[in-house]
């Protein structure tokens, strides 16, 4: 498979570009946009009611960014222009038939002129609400399909999603892509056409009953996790990425399509600079948590492997699949993008990057106060975890029960918070029970067989670096990723 040069391919190509705000597509633009200014369009499709509001995000939520430090310095007094002349927003929801564009000329022009189309948009929530999550990344999935189906030029849809579709199971989890319907637990019947009818009929229901906004979120957030238990999937965020591909895959043959599959993506490894991050992701929860001192037992197994890859090698990925594809169309179209098989890293190594960090540089809390950090405590079951639970806040919470009763609900602000506190802690272990525990290598011989290719005949491997085998997660974590989310997360 020869792949010759990448900036050749995106030389003069226009890109539709979905879910344009996230995390990982911010990180695709400035890619394309740095390395190759002679790209012809990149259409960005974000959430926004009209072109004034698209224009703001754009600014605010993506080119505003530091991320784009690097473009800003390289362009000069230029930056505007060009942004002006190689991005078009679109003002969208990929939710809707046609991706909810309302400009029909648009949408032709679109139909005319895409090459690519790369499908980031997703709500990554473990306990969305099951309506949301299913518009988004299952029926969004199927309409960013068919609109791609019908751009003329088109070389290749690119559909990220997750590595974790794979749900709880254990050793060496493959490539393999999902037939229409197929469960992790064999149960039969998904259908997705009565998974989208049970939503209309559960929220007829309850509206009919004068439910709260709050209580309707309630409802579709327990329908969510109900649903994907039933089919053998820990919760609603990977159940609807699952049903997502299911969607994608029934395009084959039809169109070439690829479907990346990340691992827990993290700070940036080299470009467009070492250490950039947004939001608090899984494993940052966790540091934010420990370095302020709120953090003081962790559940999990500590031997366990944690997968985690630099954001800037999945972009790479995607980019290198999308040239293969594009060109080639090889029989792969899954790539698992992580490290666990190839440079694998535990969550014990983590939690002694976290303490020798936080030792040497402790977080200045409000007053002015380093906080001070130790070995924290580790409970390897969830059955430690409730007992624990039980013995620290569950029987005083029964205790101040009993004394609000006693005390004429003297207590009851105080109790009623405790309760709330300690309900949320129970729901996120519960959800996040799975990764906890999660005790799987993700192969990657389809992704392997790409970084092969490469490396014999991509004139521009270096640029387009996707190999966890380079990292040092020493370095990494204590002179990289721990820096730059205490500069771009911490507040």
């Amino acid at each position: 498979m020869e792949l010759g040069s990448a900036l050749q391919f995106l030389d003069n190509k226009s890109i539709l570009v979905t879910g344009a705000t996230g995390f990982l597509a911010k990180i695709f633009v400035e890619k394309i946009l740095r390395v190759q200014p002679n790209v012809k369009k990149l259409y960005l499709l974000l959430r926004a009611p009209d072109h004034k509001s698209a224009v703001h995000r754009l600014h605010n939520e993506i080119i505003g960014k530091d991320l784009f430090k690097v473009l800003k310095e390289k362009c000069g007094k230029n930056f505007s222009s060009f942004i002006s002349e190689k991005i078009t927003l679109i003002p969208g929801d990929i939710s809707h038939e046609d991706l909810g564009v309302k400009d029909s000329n648009l949408v032709e022009e679109m139909w005319e002129e895409v090459d690519v189309v790369v499908n980031l948009a997703a709500t990554t929530n473990f306990d969305e609400r099951y309506d949301v999550a299913l518009g988004l990344n299952t029926l969004g999935a199927k309409y960013v399909a068919n609109f791609a189906k019908k751009c003329v030029k088109l070389k290749v849809l690119v559909h990220v999603s997750t590595a974790y579709v794979s749900g709880e199971r254990s050793g060496l989890i493959l490539e393999n892509a999902y037939s229409m319907g197929e469960t992790l637990n064999g149960v039969p019947g998904l259908d997705i056409n009565f998974e989208k009818n049970i939503i209309e009929e559960k929220l007829n229901e309850i509206r009919s009953q004068g439910a709260s906004e709050k209580e309707i979120t309630r409802a579709m957030k327990d329908l969510g996790i109900e649903r994907a238990r039933l089919y053998g999937w820990p919760n609603t965020y990977v159940f609807t990425k699952a049903m997502g591909e299911m969607l994608v895959g029934d395009f084959e043959g039809k169109m070439p399509a690829v479907i990346i599959r990340p691992t827990i993506i993290t700070s940036t490894y080299k470009e467009p600079f070492p250490g950039w991050a947004e939001g608090v992701r899984t494993i940052d929860s966790l540091a934010v948590g420990y370095a302020k001192g709120k953090l003081t037992f962790f559940l999990g197994d500590l031997e366990a492997p944690v997968d985690l890859i630099p954001a800037d090698m999945v972009v790479n990925a995607m980019i290198v699949a999308m040239i293969a594809h594009a060109s080639h169309q090889p029989s792969e179209t899954i790539y698992q993008v992580g490290s666990s098989m190839r440079n694998p890293v535990k969550y014990c190594n983590l939690q002694d990057y976290g303490f020798r960090y936080f030792s040497k540089k402790p977080w200045i809390n409000k007053d002015g106060k380093p906080v001070i950090v130790g070995k924290i405590r580790v409970m390897d079951s969830m059955a430690s975890f409730h007992r624990y639970m039980s013995l620290r806040y569950l029987l005083p919470l029964k205790g101040l029960e009993l004394a609000n009763t006693a005390f004429c609900q003297f207590f009851q602000g105080f109790y009623s918070d405790l309760n709330r506190k300690i309900s949320f802690v129970m729901r996120l272990a519960d959800i996040y029970r799975p990764y906890l525990f999660f005790d799987a290598i993700f192969d990657d011989i389809n992704t392997e067989k790409l970084r092969m290719a490469a490396r014999s005949s991509l004139v521009e491997n270096d640029m387009f670096y996707f190999d966890p085998k380079c990292i040092d997660w020493d370095d990494y974590f204590m002179n990289i990723h721990i820096p730059g989310i205490v500069k771009y997360i911490f507040k």
